[in-house]
């Protein structure tokens, strides 16, 4: 199957913790973010051309079916908790898209694959707080995609390779996480195992064929401290959007920061 030569890469991006990119984070050292923010700040000056629009996964929202913001104006949830106060203020006034809102959930229903509208729900943390840095006029509207609550890793493989067509169509399809996600275990005592984990993760995304990359991260309960890395996947599934989308393009390591003594990555597939 042929593509455009301009067709945009997807992308797995850590989203960091609550508004820590705007805020000074009270564990660790100072300026335990700066370098994940400067990635962000720097991720559309790699495009060949400034996407038209983004879709977006984040691993704060989940519904029994793949939900699809199509509110034209979406407003912001602030689903964080015990932060300064100012960080309940922050703006981006980012509009939607509800034509192409419309087009995700025919990809997706003519996968078989159940959606429903949602014009309702705010962007999360997990979209906001990262595109205020990677589109910070918030001048390229974003339309964000839900979880599909059961968490089923093959079932979101499926609904990347659904929305593959948006990337010859000026559409960044992202998905949004944390490649480390044990919130009990960032310091020390997650320092080996998040490495473990992040070694697997790596060989994974970047296996020269999509096939063993894609079995391998069905099976990613399987890899070294999986479970300890995630003791719930949520955000690792985000991934998954990423990586169907991404269709036979390989995928590559990107980013790799270290965060209050845990590794933390980011991808890119195409």
């Amino acid at each position: 199957m042929s593509h455009r030569a301009d067709r945009l890469p997807t992308f797995y991006l850590p989203h960091g913790g609550g508004p820590c990119f705007f805020m000074d984070w009270p564990r660790g050292p100072a300026g335990a973010w700066d370098a994940m923010a400067a990635f962000l700040r720097g991720l559309i000056g790699t495009l060949a051309q400034r996407p038209r629009a983004v879709v977006v996964v984040s691993g704060h929202w989940e519904e029994p079916g793949f939900a699809v913001n199509t509110a034209p104006r979406p407003s912001l949830l602030f689903d964080y908790y015990g932060f300064p106060p100012h960080t309940y203020e922050l703006s981006y006034p980012v509009a939607g898209d509800p034509a192409l809102a419309a087009r995700v959930r025919g990809l997706l229903e003519g996968a078989g694959l159940a959606t429903q509208a949602d014009d309702r729900r705010g962007l999360d943390h997990g979209v906001f707080i990262p595109f205020m840095l990677v589109l910070p006029e918030a001048d390229v509207p974003i339309v964000e995609l839900s979880l599909r609550a059961d968490l089923d890793p093959q079932s979101h493989l499926a609904a990347g390779r659904a929305l593959e067509p948006l990337r010859d169509e000026g559409v960044l399809v992202v998905g949004t996480g944390m490649s480390f996600h044990n919130l009990r275990a960032y310091g020390p005592n997650g320092t080996e195992a998040s490495r473990m984990f992040d070694d697997w993760l790596t060989r994974a995304v970047t296996a020269p064929q999509a096939e063993q990359r894609n079995r391998s991260l069905a099976d990613w309960h399987l890899a070294p401290a999986a479970r300890f890395s995630h003791p719930r996947e949520e955000h690792l599934l985000p991934l998954m959007i990423a990586a169907g989308a991404a269709g036979q393009d390989r995928g590559s390591k990107i980013f790799e920061g270290q965060v209050m003594d845990v590794t933390l990555s980011g991808f890119r597939f195409g």
